[in-house]
């Protein structure tokens, strides 16, 4: 019985090594799961903030983005408002700078087709209405050989011109080069400007009822002075006679000629064209 119960607590000895040693590995065990658990937990934080980041990123991005959006609109609106506004303030300028109305009817022209028409289709038995002889163009044309000396009296001629006819003229060269004249091919020497639409029948209105009464000793224009094709040239010796020409900034007079093209074919047409226009053409002896 001794025997026995001494070697019970050596089994029972032995068991609680085990046990205790089991113990200790279950510890250990649990220790180290907990431990894998806790990494495991961590780094499913990590993943979890580094989504949430990413996620942020991705929303900030995105608010970025619009903003951006927004702010290419906001510029965009802002420059199309200008544009807008640029455009209108060009076509109230525009609007401004034309004063005449679109219904204007130069006086001369109401005239030629209320009154002038049926008298040459009456007159020469003209059946169609296109056919009927018209004032064509103006050309005016002033030659300036005093320029070859001193180029400012172009510069002068030119501004003139421009005065007196409503619209800037061209300079006109030399076409050759002459010696005796001290003459190049290529020189200045004068300007021409060619008038149709309103601006001639206006050019033709102030012509007759202002600047040929102001002639001195003006006795009509010659009859003479067709080229047999219906065009009719005349000089002019002095420019004065325009009231757009400013005495004070003229220094010396100017002469010019005057062509007026018509669609006559012919010298008595042209000849009575002019005269129902009011050209004051010269009576000839007998």
């Amino acid at each position: 019985m001794a025997k026995k119960s001494e070697s019970n607590p050596d089994a029972k000895g032995d068991k609680a090594a085990k046990a205790g040693a089991g113990g200790g590995t279950g510890k250990d065990g649990g220790a180290k799961g907990g431990a894998r658990d806790a990494a495991a937990k961590g780094g499913g934080a990590k993943a979890d903030a580094a989504k949430g980041a990413k996620g942020g990123g991705a929303e900030k991005a995105a608010k970025g983005g619009g903003a951006e959006k927004g702010g290419g609109a906001g510029a965009k609106a802002p420059a199309a408002a200008g544009a807008a506004a640029g455009g209108e303030a060009a076509a109230g300028a525009k609007a401004g700078a034309k004063r005449v109305p679109k219904e204007y009817v130069p006086r001369l022209k109401r005239r030629y087709l209320e009154e002038v028409v049926p008298k040459l289709k009456q007159e020469f038995g003209i059946a169609n209405t296109m056919a009927v002889p018209r004032l064509e163009r103006i050309s005016l044309n002033m030659g300036m050989g005093e320029a070859i000396q001193n180029i400012k009296i172009l510069d002068d001629a030119v501004d003139e011109m421009t005065a007196l006819a409503g619209q800037r003229p061209t300079v006109t060269r030399a076409q050759k080069s002459i010696a005796a004249f001290k003459l190049r091919a290529g020189m200045p020497i004068g300007c021409r400007v060619t008038l149709r639409g309103e601006r001639m029948w206006e050019f033709l209105d102030r012509f007759i009822s202002v600047a040929l009464p102001r002639v001195r000793d003006f006795r009509g224009v010659s009859p003479k002075s067709f080229d047999g094709r219906g065009n009719y040239t005349m000089g002019i010796r002095d420019h004065l006679i325009f009231i757009e020409i400013d005495y004070n900034k003229v220094e010396r007079p100017k002469g010019m000629n005057v062509t007026f093209v018509t669609t006559a074919g012919n010298d008595e047409r042209a000849l009575y064209l002019l005269r129902e226009l009011g050209m004051p053409f010269a009576r000839q002896a007998g």
